[in-house]
């Protein structure tokens, strides 16, 4: 192996060295104590240290950098107290999961490092989003982010890296490829020579550079990221280096060819660099054992303070508690001054309004700049607040999602306009496994907007009119909003933008132009969990949100006899349970209606909760009224026969007949 070490000094050659001893000596205690029992889990970066060691000092301590399984210098070389890893390996409060989640799965806003969740390609979508902030605040900052070669595989991963490209944003993608896959070689996983290769097809600019190389490393990416800081944009790294261990230490190595790890076992980036050090007369044989002993007495004492460090006792209200970041709700009343509007304007006028009241907000969205959005919500953004701030996006919904998630890791709120509701399902990962997760994981919020324009009733068919709400209210960490009225629209999103935490805000599409009401021309808010009571009356308890409030409202208007308390849930997650209880103990009836099919639906939930809440107080069973459990049809009478809306009335006079 060759070093040029031509341009460095001295002191710089032998801290290198010492960076890429630490992580090694780490790992190999940490061998020890894995099978001991005493940590639960190991993924190995021997044979690697120089990749994650090499980039890590060539950034700046500010810029962030985003790991993953075997980069152990990455966190080492950000000089955090060994302790605090060895917490987190054996799930203590010191860690920095409070025993949720192990190994590098975390972050630490205190050393900008934003770890890995399993599902490998969402850290580059996030990625773009923190490097999207340095853009607009002008921080000349890199942002760095790992996979390895597995993980090059996944839709994120492209979505991602064209994204980076399309933004021109200050990205090093850095590709670990180190041979196999778990156990599935290179030749399995894609078909072209080299990973760099691909960026072409990106219109990026690509490197690739020996991964054992501690010299070669640093000097390149210290090259190259002083470029990208004058010159934002993105640039893509592959590192040719080699798995000296299991994927993680329980599946071994008896897949790979001995012949293959002695070939690559001769170029062990250490042995290599301390050779090459005491050739070049830097580092003797006595210095090299007092460095050793150095840090192996750093390991040891920072392991006798985690192990003399208590076990995690469980307290029920904290773990309930962090799945949210707090947020102080504050409650703006409105002036008196009001004029009509449609739903779709009083969502319009809202979004502006937030626009102007948190000045860094981000749109993001296909088509929301010059088109203006395909329901027009933001015609005339752009000329208001440019295109910075209002942001086409090529369609790809999880890098975005993931990009608004790296927004909110740089301090900066977003709002998402996804196009159609039903679109979510290409985005899914992002928001049930890293937005709702990261506060609970790593005391991360995720101040995410997503709009989810939904429901039937406009003939679109089964790609456009689901009403999905169902699928995030069971995810804990996710805020569900959907209101049926434009006052409750326009307040519900603008605290749903100030909210720090990640809000589905579903937007009825047949409700957009057609229901019109009194707004307020000012900026209000209105708290979440907190139903709406639009009618009152004591023969039953009629529970309900979205279209299907209108629905409800129509029925009562032909039946002037039934005298019904009307409940619009307003927010689904989360759920007013005390108007629900309040109004079903007085009537002693409650009848449910969604539009979602019926099968798995919210009212199955408020029905349960009833059940076991109001029991005594029931006159008769609770009954649910949804659509069929079918996928939603196009063609209009199919269309009807599939809502809930034409069985409502029926099933509403028998519940009171009982």
């Amino acid at each position: 192996m060759k070093f040029d070490k031509s341009t460095l000094n001295n002191d710089t050659l032998l801290d290198l060295y010492k960076r890429l001893l630490k992580p090694r000596l780490i790992e190999e205690k940490m061998l020890i104590l894995l099978r001991q029992g005493k940590i639960s889990k190991w993924f190995s970066g021997i044979g690697q240290e120089a990749i994650a060691v090499g980039v890590t000092s060539a950034m700046q301590d500010e810029e962030y950098i985003l790991p993953m399984h075997r980069n152990l210098g990455v966190f080492t070389t950000r000089n955090i107290p060994l302790y605090r890893l060895f917490s987190q390996w054996q799930g203590k409060a010191n860690g920095f999961t409070k025993g949720r989640d192990r190994s590098f799965h975390f972050g630490t806003q205190q050393y900008k490092i934003v770890g890995m969740i399993s599902h490998l390609g969402p850290q580059f979508g996030v990625a773009d989003g923190i490097a999207l902030a340095s853009k607009l605040k002008n921080k000349n900052q890199v942002t760095t982010v790992f996979t390895g070669e597995g993980g090059t595989s996944e839709g994120d991963i492209h979505e991602a890296l064209n994204v980076a490209s399309v933004w021109q944003l200050p990205v090093l993608f850095c590709i670990e490829n180190n041979g196999y896959g778990l156990s599935t070689p290179t030749k399995e996983q894609y078909n072209c020579e080299n990973l760099a290769d691909r960026a072409i097809g990106y219109g990026m600019e690509s490197h690739i550079i020996d991964g054992n190389n501690i010299l070669e490393v640093y000097t390149k990416i210290s090259e190259i990221t002083e470029s990208i800081r004058k010159n934002p944009r993105p640039v893509l790294i592959e590192f040719k280096t080699f798995r000296m261990r299991g994927h993680e230490e329980a599946s071994g190595t008896k897949y790979v060819p001995q012949d293959l790890m002695d070939q690559w076992a001769k170029k062990d980036p250490i042995e290599n660099y301390q050779e090459f050090l005491k050739n070049e007369g830097l580092l003797t044989d006595e210095e090299e054992v007092k460095i050793k002993e150095e840090i192996i007495h750093e390991i040891n004492e920072h392991l006798k303070i985690a192990f003399a460090e208590e076990p995690i006792t469980p307290n029920l209200n904290t773990e309930l508690n962090d799945v949210f970041q707090e947020f102080k709700y504050q409650d703006i009343k409105p002036k008196e001054n009001t004029s009509e509007l449609r739903l779709v304007d009083a969502i319009s006028e809202g979004l502006k309004q937030s626009m102007q009241r948190h000045e860094d907000l981000v749109i993001m969205g296909q088509d929301v700049a010059e088109y203006g959005g395909v329901f027009k919500i933001t015609e005339g953004f752009v000329e208001a607040f440019g295109k910075e701030r209002v942001r086409n996006t090529p369609i790809c919904e999880s890098a975005i999602i993931e990009s608004a998630m790296g927004l909110s890791i740089a301090g900066i709120k977003s709002v998402v306009e996804l196009q159609f509701s039903d679109f979510v399902t290409s985005g899914f990962n992002p928001v049930v496994n890293y937005l709702a997760k990261s506060h609970y994981r790593w005391s991360q919020n995720a101040d995410v907007v997503l709009r989810m324009p939904c429901g039937a009733g406009v003939a679109a068919g089964p790609f456009h009119s689901q009403t999905n709400e169902a699928w995030f209210t069971k995810t804990p960490g996710l805020k569900v909003v959907f209101p049926a009225f434009p006052y409750d629209a326009k307040g519900l999103l603008a605290t749903a933008i100030s909210d720090p935490n990640p809000v589905l805000f579903f937007e009825h599409k047949a409700l957009y132009r057609s229901i019109r009401q009194e707004v307020p021309t000012d900026y209000y808010t209105l708290p979440f969990g907190k139903a709406s009571l639009l009618k009152e009356g004591n023969d039953i308890t009629i529970i309900t949100y979205g279209a299907a409030v209108h629905w409800a409202l129509n029925t009562l208007d032909v039946h002037s006899n039934i005298s019904a308390d009307v409940i619009d849930l307003r927010t689904l997650q989360p759920l007013d349970t005390e108007a629900i209880y309040t109004s079903v103990k007085k009537t002693g009836k409650a009848i449910i209606l969604q539009e979602d099919s019926l099968f798995g639906g919210i009212a199955s939930d408020i029905s349960s909760l009833i059940m076991e809440h109001c029991f005594e107080h029931l006159d008769a069973p609770v009954k649910r009224v949804a659509s069929l459990d079918t996928p939603i049809p196009f063609i209009n009478q199919l269309e009807e026969q599939y809502l809930a809306k034409g069985k409502f009335e029926e099933e509403l006079l028998k519940l009171l007949e009982y």
